[in-house]
């Protein structure tokens, strides 16, 4: 069996791997295992006998609880456990990591697998994660070698004829070592910067952006298909790639979380509600394990698909949420071109040079070998190049964006503070051992980053704490005022900002990142963060409106915008901070119970609870404008609104599966909101009041056929017409999550299960707190697994134009792991799910069982307490492996 070549440095030690109760099996691997000696007597971290050992009892819906005597087979547990349930979907995120999509799967839609391991070749993703291994802290190296043992011993003991129908007898599903998963690691630091430009923009970023014959977009061909057309397709669909872009802030994910103090809570300790909005499908997916090694790790709680410990997090004494950040994670650079040359650049009066590296990739050919394409890239003391061009400019909308590398002696490059995650593990481990608030702080005063999140904290001290624990380049004053003076005399400046695209000179040393202990990122001291015991929030608007009893203001604008608008969940979630006991328009359970003291169960309610931030503050107004039009001539741009309106007067507000009234609000919303509420709201947004503005919609034509509300009203049911959805349907009739797949790349997907019906609202347009959405996309979420995908109606919030045989909104997107949590004096409760369940193998007892849960809203108890653990148990396993 041939062994890869590892990094340089690394001591290779062998393995056997025995299953308990089973018969020795011997062990020829490509997923060797290393260890550092002199820590390998830290039996705390490694096993002193040479022995990996866990203990797997899963208990309700198929949790892994994972007890090991030390670190690194706790993690050896978790990375079993989770080959067990997602296998496919693990080996193909180290297909991506590895540049090696286009070699076993071809060079995809648009040609986008050449495109994308090219990109993360140029990025350093596997060859970084190489490079920095022997770099590793004892603790990170316990758990990224443990996690692969574990999964390559799930790859070794399983036929490949029993994998799920993803990855049956697949040539990809194979063991792999430590820094194939540190490298997927660095994608997943990525998702916010250098993932953004993978697509397309650093591939094309060459002198000339291909029309200058010096600099071919290609080196010589050593693949088969010489055709230039063809080579020209590729680079013109990268550009199209790279242009599709158009927000670089938004990377697609969303959360709520409160942290609740001793003011506020039922025993007058912390509480904790935690509401991730992830994709239901892909790499970014959830999974809840539970791991304890006695007398250093007691924690429960998720992570990312891969991640060796959980991510967002439970002990006895704390507990903490993230959620994604308006912080900027990169830096993209200006670099002025020396005369006649667009190699070198000036900087600070001296020439610099831009250097270059070749790398190669493979792509499956229609022969017995792949074919192998060769391209150079181009890197400044920054990182990659990147087009400037292909990122801005829009040909459609005349825009003709920055200048191509050469254009005005000028080229663009960026630099991206989640370039390495050596300490990616350290942080969560440090978080998850922390007993107290002074030791979690410390995470983030000793330099950890979660990399693109906010952390939102509570503990049984009664303290509630926020922190942007993201990472942020550190610039000088100097520069700070130069973008802000920038922003106010070039609009073009400001709305390249606005997009996520800090532009800097790359001219002047004066625009690079200020070094600190922490390596040029923003230090603890300078972080925006909030202290409480009454309450902190985020629902990923900036962190300036944490609570608005205590603004936070003063920062660099590199962390988000100060006295800005907030996003209508936000605005849904300081409301019911501000008023626990107030049940809103409907029926719903008030935030804080009877008592208007937050409980576990109070705050898993909170989330099901299904208000929206628009029903409450337009329905009353809308529900008289119908009154007033129906009462005369009910007829809106050919609609009759009647049976319409009537719904609306009796809808409860919420997004429950029962309610009758809510996709009629939805439709409206989406087209309100698309067409007219900008300039239709008469009150603007006031920084001394944020939650309540901006509001008011004009009174002009109230009540008329012209009236801007109900003409988007009659815009939003023509949709529901025309797709036969009644008046009086209940939510749960149109809207559902079922899942689809069941075959490899390039297959045809296949419906898993039956529409489950589903609560929530769309979290943008509905401004619903438990936020779900429909996908578009045909392929899984960071994957090339295909999906049944549904073609949508404009501004209806994605509802299906009834091709391919789907209907109302088929949901892939939102309120993922999620639990509520309060610190009592017996320890943590939690209550809660993880609403698309733990396995995506169509045929595991855990493939939707959850999310059955989630759609009648039945939580279950979060175990932590090993008496509890021990008296739920489904099933148990020992597992171990012999390290030589």
């Amino acid at each position: 069996m041939k062994t890869r070549v590892l990094a340089a440095g690394q001591r290779t030690l062998g393995y056997a791997l025995v299953l308990s109760g089973a018969a020795f099996l011997s062990a020829c691997s490509d997923g060797e295992i290393t260890a550092n000696p002199d820590a390998i007597e830290d039996a705390i971290l490694f096993p002193g006998d040479g022995k990996l050992e866990a203990n797997i009892r899963r208990t309700t819906d198929g949790v892994p609880h994972i007890t090991a005597d030390n670190l690194q087979s706790a993690a050896f547990g978790n990375g079993y456990a989770q080959a067990q349930d997602n296998v496919c979907m693990l080996a193909e995120a180290i297909v991506k990591a590895r540049s090696e999509r286009a070699k076993y799967f071809g060079p995809g839609p648009n040609n986008i697998n050449i495109i994308n391991d090219f990109s993360f070749k140029a990025q350093k993703i596997l060859s970084g994660a190489e490079a920095e291994f022997d770099s590793l802290s004892d603790e990170s190296r316990a758990l990224v070698e443990g996690f692969t043992a574990g999964y390559n011993k799930y790859i070794a003991e399983t036929d490949p004829a029993d994998f799920p129908q993803e990855c049956r007898n697949q040539p990809w599903v194979t063991e792999i070592q430590p820094t194939d998963l540190l490298a997927h690691y660095r994608i997943v630091g990525q998702y916010a910067s250098g993932a953004l430009f993978a697509t397309g923009a650093v591939f094309v970023a060459v002198p000339g952006e291909g029309t200058d014959p010096e600099y071919p977009l290609f080196n010589e061909p050593l693949m088969a298909k010489t055709d230039e057309n063809y080579l020209r397709d590729i680079a013109t669909d990268a550009r199209a790639l790279a242009a599709s872009r158009t927000n670089f802030a938004d990377m697609g994910l969303a959360s709520n979380a409160w942290g609740i103090g001793s003011e506020m809570t039922e025993q007058g300790r912390g509480a904790l509600l935690a509401n991730p909005h992830f994709p239901y499908t892909g790499h970014r997916r959830l999974y809840q394990v539970q791991m304890t090694v006695p007398g250093y790790l007691n924690i429960n709680g998720a992570g990312l698909l891969g991640t060796a410990i959980p991510l967002i997090n439970f002990n006895e004494n704390l507990a903490w949420s993230h959620t994604v950040t308006t912080s900027r994670r990169f830096t993209v650079y200006e670099l002025t071109l020396k005369d006649g040359d667009p190699l070198t650049y000036i900087k600070d009066g001296e020439e610099v040079p831009i250097t270059q590296e070749t790398f190669q990739i493979e792509v499956m050919s229609t022969g017995p070998e792949p074919d192998v394409v060769e391209r150079t890239f181009y890197f400044s003391e920054y990182g990659p190049m990147l087009s400037g061009n292909a990122i801005t400019a829009d040909p459609d909308e005349d825009i003709d964006g920055l200048p191509r590398w050469g254009e005005a002696n000028t080229a663009y490059t960026y630099r991206d503070a989640n370039a390495n995650t050596s300490g990616l593990l350290d942080t969560w481990l440090a978080m998850s051992r922390a007993t107290n608030l002074e030791e979690f702080q410390d995470v983030f005063r000793n330099c950890g980053s979660t990399l693109w999140t906010n952390s939102t904290y509570a503990d049984a001290d009664g303290n509630a704490f926020y922190i942007d624990s993201s990472s942020v380049p550190n610039l000088s004053p100097e520069a700070l005022s130069l973008i802000e003076f920038k922003r106010k005399l070039s609009p073009e400046y400001d709305a390249l900002f606005s997009a996520g695209l800090t532009l800097l000179d790359g001219n002047t040393s004066r625009d690079d990142w200020v070094e600190t202990e922490c390596g040029g990122l923003v230090t603890y001291d300078q972080r925006p963060k909030l202290l409480r015991t009454d309450w902190v929030q985020n629902s990923n608007s900036s962190y300036w409106a944490t609570n608005p009893a205590e603004f936070l203001t003063g920062y660099s604008p590199l962390f988000g915008a100060e006295n800005a608008p907030l996003n209508p969940r936000t605005r849904l979630g300081i409301k019911m901070l501000q008023n626990p006991l107030e049940q809103g328009l409907g029926d719903a359970v008030p935030p804080a119970g009877d008592d208007g003291k937050f409980g576990a169960v109070d705050l898993i309610n909170v989330i099901w609870n299904n208000r929206a931030w628009y029903a409450e503050e337009f329905l009353p107004e809308l529900r008289e404008r119908c009154s007033l039009i129906t009462a005369t001539d009910p007829v809106v741009d050919g609609v009759d609104l009647t049976p319409w309106c009537a719904q609306l007067q009796t809808w409860d507000s919420l997004y429950d599966l029962d309610s009758v009234g809510a996709h009629i609000f939805r439709v409206f919303i989406a087209n309100y909101q698309a067409d007219f509420i900008d300039s239709d709201l008469t009150v603007e947004f006031d920084p001394a009041d944020p939650v309540n503005t901006p509001t008011g919609p004009s009174e002009g034509d109230r009540g008329t056929a012209v009236d801007p509300m109900l003409r988007a009203l009659a815009a939003g049911v023509k949709a529901l017409d025309g797709q036969g959805i009644a008046p009086e349907a209940e939510l749960g009739s149109v809207q559902y999550y079922r899942p689809s797949g069941d075959v490899p790349p390039g297959g045809t997907p296949l419906f898993q299960s039956e529409p489950i019906p589903w609560h929530g609202g769309d979290g943008n347009i509905d401004g619903a707190f438990n936020a779900i959405g429909v996908v578009t996309s045909p392929v899984m979420e960071d994957t090339v697994f295909p999906r049944i995908a549904p073609t949508v109606l404009e501004n209806t919030a994605r509802l299906s134009d009834g091709s391919d045989g789907i209907e109302g909104w088929l949901i892939a997107r939102g309120t993922s792991w999620h639990f509520g949590l309060e610190f009592t004096d017996n320890g943590p409760e939690a209550y809660g799910l993880v609403s698309y369940s733990q396995s995506t193998d169509s045929l595991s007892e855990f493939f939707t069982d959850q999310s059955e849960r989630y759609s009648r809203k039945d939580y279950r108890k979060l175990y932590l307490d090993q008496s509890e653990i021990e008296a739920n148990v489904i099933s148990e396993l020992q597992v171990s492996a012999e390290v030589q």
